[in-house]
C-alpha cells in the first residue's frame, strides 16, 4: 500500500545528494548535522505508519521536526555561502510538502 509522505521523504533524500556533497566539502560538521536531520524523516514516517494512537502521532511529529531541521540546515548553508538558492530549491520544496503532509497526519 503506497504511503505518499514516505515516498516524498525518499525523494528528499535523493534531492539532498548534491547539495550535501557540496556542503561536506565546505563544512563537514554542518553536512553531518544535515545528514542526521534528514535520515529520520522517512524512517519515522515509515515506523509511525505501523503504529497506533499516540505512538503514531509522536513518530510523525518527530519526522516533521527533522524535516524542519533540514530546512534550517539548508538555509544556514546558504547563508554561509556554501550553496546557492537554486541548489537547495528542490529539497526545500520537498520539505515544505513533507511538513504539510505531517501537519495533516497529526491533526
Amino acid at each position: 500500500m503506497p504511503f505518499d509522505a514516505f515516498d516524498v521523504a525518499l525523494d528528499l533524500i535523493r534531492a539532498l545528494r548534491e547539495p550535501l556533497a557540496t556542503i561536506s566539502r565546505r563544512d563537514p560538521d554542518l553536512a553531518q548535522q544535515l545528514r542526521r536531520a534528514a535520515a529520520p524523516v522517512p524512517l519515522k514516517l515509515s515506523e509511525g505508519r505501523r503504529r497506533n494512537g499516540k505512538d503514531r502521532l509522536h513518530l510523525w511529529r518527530i519526522a516533521a521536526g527533522s524535516a524542519d531541521e533540514v530546512v534550517a540546515s539548508l538555509r544556514v548553508a546558504e547563508a554561509w555561502g556554501h550553496v546557492d538558492a537554486a541548489a537547495i530549491a528542490q529539497p526545500l520544496a520537498l520539505c515544505d510538502r513533507i511538513l504539510a503532509m505531517t501537519w495533516r497526519l497529526t491533526r
